[in-house]
């Protein structure tokens, strides 16, 4: 849980605007809990419809949604792609509003498209807010462009009216939306993270998943005399998958409280001994990459491991589908936890860091506010949890929603690996989405140090640094998380 920590500080418009990324010259990458890429969408269109008027509360329109008011959605149209909102939730909302008329927009560059429409006051009514060209939740809450979601979450669910939508999801779902203490972002995509590879290239060589760094370290010696790269990430667009390795060994040796405490900015926390001991055993693996993969991005790595030529690669639960146009017929996606870094971890090997990711979020100066809400809960149906499982091949928070699907080799593996880590489940890191200048200095340190430029030692204290600088500016407003 987040709470507000400290008071924003004197800071001017456009300073706030080009953090956002709303200014023509500043329009930095972000990092999600979901940041996967795939195929690019259409352009935004401007409307110049008035806002709706609001229509009488009932059951079945919790929001008072104006019957004829049109919607616009906005989608991150990357790993995910967009059919679970033309084919399911669009028509689902349709169905709830047969006069109101839908316009979908589909694209890779969500800032890009947005902050133009953002500067002039003209915002779609739901956006999925992913991607490598995400905006700065934050910074868009504290300029009061969020909408708040505790309507949505304390509305009755559909699927059993006599239960809060907040009755009807994963624990922890709620909590991972929160922005000062409020929920902001409906966080939807139930992902695990770790390292995936070939079930069917493991077994057929006699290679085992390594379960502490010692055997990974073995493990790369004998994938390396077959000519293949034993561990591989990309570090033009997607260094944070290797960040969140590092982390997450972290986490093991010490407990979720360290990630807790680098969320919180507290002071040494990047510099503590878990940290060190987690930068230098990934360090060591990253001598096992070569060198050009820094100017590699993350789907042309991902193909490769497709071709045999990569074998454990640092993901979330999205990459069998993101893959699936480039993955040959007997390629078996399998997820296996990051290996322990000590015989002293906290945590057991079988810990995953799983965590509610992809965030959609409504625009509080939206036309149709109230839609955008209703739309959301739609998705947060069993019927529209169950279609986005259908069309993106990924698990939604909504509990149950994809009981008796038959799930795909990565699906079933990531089933296996939940079950097998019970409660042992590696905490999410918020900063990510709190502080966008730090988490863009964490990219450019994880690449210097995975690729051989600095110790882990000077990874530390660089970033320490970095979270130092984020602490000490009065212009961002600081968060707190407790759980």
């Amino acid at each position: 849980m987040s709470n507000s920590a400290g008071t924003p500080g004197e800071i001017t418009r456009r300073q706030m605007l080009r953090r956002i990324g709303l200014t023509a010259l500043v329009a930095g990458p972000g990092a999600g809990l979901l940041s996967a890429c795939a195929t690019g969408g259409s352009p935004a269109a401007t409307s110049s419809a008035a806002p709706s008027a609001a229509a009488a509360t009932s059951a079945a329109n919790p929001f008072g949604v104006a019957a004829g008011a049109p919607l616009e959605v906005v989608i991150f149209k990357g790993g995910l792609g967009d059919s679970y909102a033309t084919e399911v939730h669009e028509p689902l909302y349709k169905k709830a509003f047969p006069k109101a008329e839908i316009k979908h927009v589909a694209t890779q560059q969500i800032a890009q498209t947005l902050q133009p429409r953002f500067a002039g006051g003209d915002v779609p009514d739901m956006i999925a807010n992913s991607g490598t060209d995400l905006m700065d939740n934050a910074a868009l809450q504290q300029e009061g462009q969020l909408l708040e979601l505790t309507e949505l979450w304390d509305a009755p669910s559909i699927d059993d009216p006599s239960k809060k939508v907040r009755d009807m999801v994963a624990p922890g779902t709620v909590e991972s939306g929160l922005i000062t203490g409020k929920p902001y972002v409906m966080n939807y995509v139930f992902s695990a993270y770790g390292l995936w590879y070939d079930a069917a290239l493991f077994e057929k060589e006699g290679w085992a998943p390594p379960k502490t760094m010692e055997e990974f370290k073995t493990l790369c010696e004998a994938i390396k005399a077959k000519g293949i790269t034993p561990f591989a990430f990309a570090g033009k667009n997607a260094s944070y998958y290797a960040y969140w390795m590092i982390l997450i060994s972290a986490a093991k040796i010490e407990g979720n409280q360290l990630l807790l405490d680098i969320d919180n900015l507290v002071d040494g926390a990047w510099t503590r001994d878990s940290v060190k001991q987690s930068a230098a055993a990934w360090a060591e693996i990253g001598k096992y990459m070569d060198k050009s993969f820094e100017g590699l991005i993350h789907t042309e790595v991902q193909t490769r491991q497709n071709q045999g030529k990569v074998a454990l690669y640092p993901s979330g639960s999205w990459l069998e589908n993101e893959q699936k146009s480039q993955t040959p017929e007997g390629f078996k996606y399998a997820l296996t936890p990051t290996p322990s870094v000590t015989a002293a971890d906290k945590l057991p090997f079988e810990a995953i860091r799983a965590a509610a990711g992809e965030g959609y979020i409504v625009p509080a100066k939206a036309k149709n506010p109230k839609g955008g809400l209703a739309y959301l809960r739609i998705m947060l149906s069993k019927e529209g949890a169950r279609g986005f499982t259908e069309k993106s091949g990924n698990i939604t928070v909504v509990t149950g929603a994809a009981d008796g699907l038959e799930l795909s080799p990565g699906n079933a593996s990531l089933s296996a690996a939940q079950t097998a880590a019970g409660q042992n489940i590696v905490t999410y890191n918020s900063f990510e989405g709190w502080y966008k200048e730090l988490e863009t200095e964490l990219r450019k340190q994880t690449n210097a140090l995975m690729f051989g430029r600095i110790s882990a030692d000077e990874f530390c204290e660089k970033m320490q640094k970095a979270a130092d600088k984020t602490k000490a500016d009065s212009s961002i407003t600081k968060q707190n998380r407790t759980v």
